[in-house]
């Protein structure tokens, strides 16, 4: 009998030794990329402050801060990401805090990338007056205006989840690992992210689109520099399909949810790390990829601070 007990504590421990093994192998598999990519738009944050044609120019300030929301959002997501591999049950506070910060830089992308369509759609459509409509005030203003929507949304939620009836827990300590569903208590909640969401990335969809089109409808024209207008709408194309890609990182959650219900343990686990690192890591890289490539000005000096040899800023 004691052979029989022993034989299945050294199979449990077998078990256990393995999946704490396979935890770190995925948590190192996810943490390396996101370093990389965290490294990436530090160096091009820090490249878009370097210069004063960066800092004075209302394009490379709005994208800098699209850069700012998606490194926070990327660190945020890691952090979140561990804790869960970890097995680390936070409290409700703690993990009302992460949550909150991590949809509030999520938020920003997409609106963002609607004022960097928009400027690229006065600077397309109506040159002449684009020195005048597009001021680095007024895209300060513009930028101040996201930042207080986004929170907005973020105060909304703070309000929805007060009225959780949080005193007839035996524990403030979840029973969930952290994460943005976790924190939907009540259907309320749930109908408003979900509404939310909807409305935020269909308007953005929307502008995105119009300005695209409004493009397209410039290159037709005789009078219009058809090099900048092609230029202007393979960015904006970009931006459309940056814009679908913070999207996907929205259906994240339930895709796992389902995934849970009709896959095994271990391929759920594999399958998640993939999705994980597609619809949350690489669409906050995308920028840096963007603007580091193709972007004629900021190449060099991003090349240059990341300390490529042969080239100079």
């Amino acid at each position: 009998m004691s052979d029989v007990n022993e034989s299945l504590t050294n199979v449990t421990s077998q078990q256990q030794y393995r999946g704490l093994l396979e935890r770190a192998m995925f948590s190192t598999l996810t943490s390396v990329p996101c370093c990389v990519f965290l490294f990436i738009n530090g160096t091009m944050l820090l490249t878009l402050r370097s210069k004063a044609v960066f800092r004075d120019t209302c394009r490379y300030i709005l994208l800098y801060n699209l850069l700012f929301a998606d490194t926070v959002q990327m660190a945020l997501s890691q952090v979140l990401y561990v804790i869960a591999a970890c097995r680390i049950r936070l409290t409700y506070p703690m993990c009302g805090v992460l949550t909150m910060f991590a949809s509030l830089t999520n938020d920003i992308s997409p609106l963002t990338l609607v004022a960097m369509s928009l400027e690229r759609y006065v600077a397309v459509c109506h040159p002449l007056r684009h020195a005048t409509v597009v001021t680095i005030r007024r895209t300060g203003v513009a930028i101040v205006v996201v930042w207080a929507f986004s929170s907005l949304n973020v105060l909304t939620r703070v309000l929805l989840l007060l009225q959780f009836p949080f005193e007839d827990l035996k524990s403030l300590l979840m029973k969930e690992f952290c994460s943005d569903v976790a924190m939907l208590l009540g259907s309320v909640s749930n109908d408003y992210t979900t509404v939310y969401t909807c409305v935020l990335f269909l308007s953005a969809g929307v502008v995105v689109t119009s300005s695209y089109i409004g493009v397209m409808v410039a290159a037709r024209s005789a009078s219009t520099d058809k090099a900048s207008v092609w230029k202007a709408r393979n960015t904006l194309l970009l931006h459309l399909i940056q814009l679908g890609l913070s999207l996907s990182s929205t259906i994240y959650n339930p895709m796992l949810t389902a995934l849970s219900k009709i896959v095994a343990t271990i391929a759920f686990v594999r399958v998640s790390i993939v999705l994980y690192v597609c619809l949350c890591i690489f669409p906050r890289c995308l920028s840096s990829l963007i603007y580091g490539v193709r972007d004629q000005t900021v190449r060099p000096v991003l090349m240059y601070h990341l300390h490529c040899p042969q080239v100079s800023p």
